[in-house]
């Protein structure tokens, strides 16, 4: 009689762990995949907050050239103050982030019209650290946009979609180019 209760706990109790431990494979998987896109954001946070510490030395260089583009300036100075402040969401961040990519172009195409700033020593730093900047953000949103697409899969993908449901786990957005991004930049002087 013994042996045949222990029989019957030990027919139940495999599937059951089998069970528990394919849901805590998955879970761990979910969790992987969000910390990893949650990495590689943190990485662009350090890098968009670099760039935010290069635009106001920009600025006032281009401003001792072109004190008429007030306008374009306080443009770039709200975005920025938007950007560095406390509470600024992640999808906020990748919004202000396409605005302000958008007003540094405009910004060197302000420049293009002034031949004393293209040769100005500084100006010329400035623009090589910012591209140099843009360049590696670039790269980072690539790698974003991998572990945010590996994420957004195991959300919706079956088996997984039913247990990141389960769990809360929810969508991430991805760093994409804004309708105005896609416009040319236009310098009115």
């Amino acid at each position: 009689m013994e042996s045949s209760l222990f029989a019957m706990l030990a027919m139940f109790s495999c599937p059951i762990t089998a069970v528990l431990i394919v849901v805590a494979v998955i879970y761990n998987l979910l969790v992987y995949r969000r910390n990893q896109a949650d990495n590689v954001f943190s990485t662009i946070d350090v890098m968009l907050k670099r760039r935010y510490d290069l635009i106001p030395n920009l600025v006032e260089t281009v401003k001792g050239y072109a004190r008429h583009e007030k306008e374009t300036f306080e443009k770039v100075a709200g975005i920025r103050a938007k950007a560095i402040s406390e509470g600024t969401s992640a999808n906020e961040k990748v919004n202000l982030d396409g605005e302000m990519k958008s007003a540094l172009g405009r910004i060197f195409a302000i420049a293009e019209n002034y031949p004393a700033l293209k040769a100005d020593g500084q100006f010329l730093n400035l623009q090589k650290n910012l591209t140099e900047m843009e360049e590696q953000i670039a790269a980072a949103r690539r790698a974003y946009n991998a572990a945010v697409t590996d994420f957004n899969n195991s959300c919706e993908m079956f088996p997984t979609n039913i247990f990141a449901s389960m769990f809360g786990f929810q969508k991430k957005n991805l760093f994409q180019i804004s309708d105005n991004e896609k416009q040319p930049v236009k310098a009115t002087i």
